[in-house]
């Protein structure tokens, strides 16, 4: 029998606490050795893409694997639509069979955010007080939450094309955390003397600069996830200790791809991964005034982590409805 958790199911059990918790066990399971992962794979389409990411997970909680079929239609807006959608399968490695079949959406956006708290709990100073955030969409929502969860953040500065769009996610934060937001109209404001800062855009052009980057700051780099796309000026990724979430991935299509392309860093250049630094294997930040940069790609393990979280909680409630996809 397979548990089926709609969206609304999910976020009834759903919360950063959880997603937190959820990805930081799976960073520590990378960084032990405790997952199978292949790179995700892409189908490229005329307005968009899918991306395929299975894997195969040891937690404490139990051994499984799954599948995450994941879209992004970057012109899904203006058609009403969410621009990333996204379904989870849970199996047991053993028998194969699955357990779970769940809405990935929500999943999606709050393990992305949660990595970023991770690599900010890690990697950033622990007096960090000042956030920036370059985009103000979806993902910055949940940036911004995992980010307060493990630093002090006093002040939230937010850049966004479209002035409105910054405004009005400065007054969500507000509204919601009660932390002092502002939105400014130069990309640099929401930079320049941050002590985290956040990029979450589509970007194919880098829209973080080195000189507006302050001794100290970390940065993570959310925003590239495919081939081509790339937010910060490679000087940054020059001056920083770079850590990624994967390899095989950030090569292909993370923060690092272009430089690596183009040679302007090399692969010795990357201090390691932060399933390391999770797992005790690597230190995060040494010094105070090193820039620390964090190229997140989203792993699947993150996915089956908090979805099996997810899974159990709907479980003890009593949410979903079980069905056997195998009955005739």
């Amino acid at each position: 029998m397979s548990l089926v958790l709609t969206g609304s199911e999910v976020m009834q059990v759903l919360d950063m606490d959880l997603a937190l918790a959820a990805a930081e066990e799976a960073f520590r399971a990378y960084g032990e050795g405790r997952v199978n992962m292949p790179p995700k794979s892409y189908l490229t389409l005329a307005k968009g893409d899918f991306r395929a990411m299975y894997g195969e997970i040891f937690l404490p909680e139990g051994h499984i694997c799954g599948l995450k079929w994941v879209n992004v239609h970057p012109g899904n807006p203006a058609k009403g639509l969410l621009t990333v959608m996204a379904k989870i399968l849970l199996n047991d490695p053993e028998t194969g069979l699955e357990f779970a079949d769940l809405d990935g959406t929500y999943i999606t956006n709050f393990r992305t955010g949660a990595a970023g708290g991770v690599a900010a709990k890690l990697l950033a100073r622990a007096d960090a007080a000042r956030l920036g955030l370059i985009g103000a969409g979806a993902q910055a929502r949940t940036q911004v939450a995992a980010v307060l969860q493990v630093r002090p953040i006093q002040e939230v500065v937010v850049f966004d094309r479209h002035v409105a769009h910054a405004q009005a996610f400065a007054d969500y934060v507000t509204a919601t955390y009660g932390v002092a937001a502002r939105a400014v109209a130069e990309a640099a404001d929401a930079v320049r003397q941050m002590d985290v800062v956040v990029t979450t855009t589509p970007s194919e052009q880098p829209v973080v600069f080195r000189d507006w980057v302050s001794p100290g700051a970390h940065i993570n780099a959310i925003g590239a996830d495919a081939a081509g796309k790339q937010e910060l000026d490679p000087a940054i990724l020059q001056a920083a200790k770079i850590v990624v979430d994967d390899w095989a991935q950030a090569s292909h299509s993370g923060e690092i791809n272009v430089p690596l392309a183009q040679g302007a860093i090399k692969p010795e250049q990357i201090y390691g991964s932060l399933g390391e630094i999770a797992a005790g294997k690597k230190p995060g930040r040494t010094a105070a005034d090193e820039i620390t940069v964090f190229d997140s790609t989203g792993l699947v393990i993150q996915d089956l982590a908090l979805g099996f979280a997810v899974y159990h909680r709907a479980q003890a409630r009593g949410l979903g409805r079980e069905t056997d996809f195998l009955t005739l």
